[in-house]
């Protein structure tokens, strides 16, 4: 992007590098009060605001919900914000790597939990959802120091699917609608444990490639010592030799240093 303010970049006044990208320091210098961080941050509000608007009233008013669908809706939609203006801005913070993915997680988990307890959703279906994201953070944690696990396709699917299903089931639908909102949650949860095993898999070959790789420098490196061990013993006598043979010529020049001297 070109442009980009330097407020954007933490307010430090640094410019951005010919070519429209700021450099390492503005990237470091990135400020807390970023839009990329506020949106954030606002996700993290509405999570219990949404929950006393879905549980107002014994959970059952469709009013209510119709706002605590709103709540929901804006929270899932800055998530699609927040991440892309980080990076296309260079606004990534230490606190935004944090707290993004505990916001997506929160508001998520908190709406499933609620509509459990409302009896609109199986437990189960609850458990199986919230069981495969906190596992799956858990295992980009496991594998973070070997490689990271990008985004799927798949997992922008399922993100998507049961962000459209848990949204379905904030309203209060009857009818045809409620029919197929049980559909909807059905593709998700097919697509959050197919996605969960996907990202299983890669984990476990990440982290073997990993291993294999920290295997393989660690031998070279093994290796290098061993030589430079070996070349040093080899070059041992020779300098010694060296340093013989020059003592003879080191101390008869001292000597007709001392004669002329004298004469």
């Amino acid at each position: 992007m070109t442009g980009v303010p330097a407020s954007a970049a933490g307010g430090s006044g640094a410019k951005p590098v010919r070519g429209g990208k700021l450099g390492t320091a503005a990237v470091n210098q990135a400020s807390l009060w970023n839009i990329a961080n506020l949106l954030t941050m606002l996700r993290l509000v509405l999570v219990p605001g949404f929950v006393m608007l879905l549980l107002h009233n014994g959970g059952y008013d469709p009013a209510w919900r119709s706002f605590a669908w709103a709540a929901f809706a804006i929270a899932m939609i800055t998530d699609l914000f927040d991440g892309h203006l980080a990076r296309t801005y260079n606004l990534v913070t230490d606190f935004g790597k944090i707290a993004d993915p505990i916001a997506d997680k929160a508001i998520m988990g908190a709406a499933l939990i609620c509509l459990s307890y409302l009896g609109d959703l199986p437990w189960w279906v609850t458990g199986v959802i919230l069981f495969r994201e906190i596992g799956i953070t858990l295992m980009r944690f496991w594998v973070i120091r070997h490689a990271v696990i990008p985004a799927s396709r798949g997992g922008k699917m399922k993100t998507l699917a049961q962000g459209t299903a848990v949204g379905m089931y904030v309203l209060a639908l009857t009818g045809p609608l409620a029919t197929l909102r049980f559909w909807v949650m059905a593709v998700a949860v097919v697509l959050t444990v197919v996605t969960g095993l996907d990202y299983v898999r890669q984990a476990v070959v990440l982290r073997r490639q990993g291993l294999a790789v920290e295997r393989a420098a660690a031998a070279e490196a093994a290796g290098g010592a061993r030589a430079a061990a070996v070349s040093g013993l080899s070059a041992g006598p020779e300098v010694s030799g060296a340093a013989e043979g020059a003592g003879p010529v080191s101390r008869a020049s001292g000597a007709r240093g001392s004669a002329e001297a004298e004469r």
